[in-house]
């Protein structure tokens, strides 16, 4: 038959998709910061609060759905350059192996984005520190073996963990259980 048949793709003013070609061994994982919250960071990279990481040294992982961490570490590609003004917030793209496809699209996952180290803070468990109208506050055990109170500045949760700035040197020691029976002096 000359001329062969041809086939007509009929839609009502839009393209219609004939096919979707997709890549899983590395897929890309589009998530959102806040604005504030890289500006904050990058304020205190700039004060020497937090000490820079290379790409090498970054950290990110993956937590799927069900609460697993996905067990390869991706890389960051780049951070977009504008403020979508509805949200306040930044696209950042990671790449992540998937050698053996556990990552699918359209898949939901939480990001966890190690960009900088603040060496000069100390993490405690959370049970230690209680707080109160003045703040927050620990039971330490002094150089005398006698209990006292502690203000601390636990601005930030890490885990389990209280991240606490100010009122803690390294070696110090901190009443982790037990609170209920401990009373400042004894």
């Amino acid at each position: 038959m000359w001329p062969p048949p041809r086939a007509a793709l009929v839609g009502q003013g839009e393209a219609t998709q004939l096919a979707l070609i997709q890549q899983l061994d590395s897929v890309y994982v589009n998530f959102v910061q806040s604005a504030t919250d890289l500006a904050r960071l990058k304020r205190a990279m700039s004060q020497g609060k937090l000490k820079s990481l290379s790409n090498e040294q970054m950290g990110i992982g993956l937590m799927m759905e069900g609460g697993t961490p996905y067990p390869l570490q991706g890389k960051l590609l780049f951070s977009d350059i504008s403020v979508d003004p509805g949200t306040g917030s930044i696209t950042l793209r990671a790449q992540f192996p998937n050698h053996k496809h556990d990552l699918l699209p359209g898949m939901y996952a939480r990001v966890k984005l190690k960009l900088g180290v603040d060496e000069k803070v100390l993490a405690v468990p959370q049970q230690a520190v209680s707080r109160n109208a003045l703040g927050a506050s620990v039971f330490m055990v002094g150089a005398d073996g006698k209990v006292n109170v502690r203000p601390v500045k636990a601005d930030a949760a890490y885990g389990d963990k209280w991240i606490i700035s100010d009122g803690l040197a390294a070696g110090e020691r901190v009443i982790v259980e037990g609170l209920k029976k401990v009373k400042s002096g004894a």
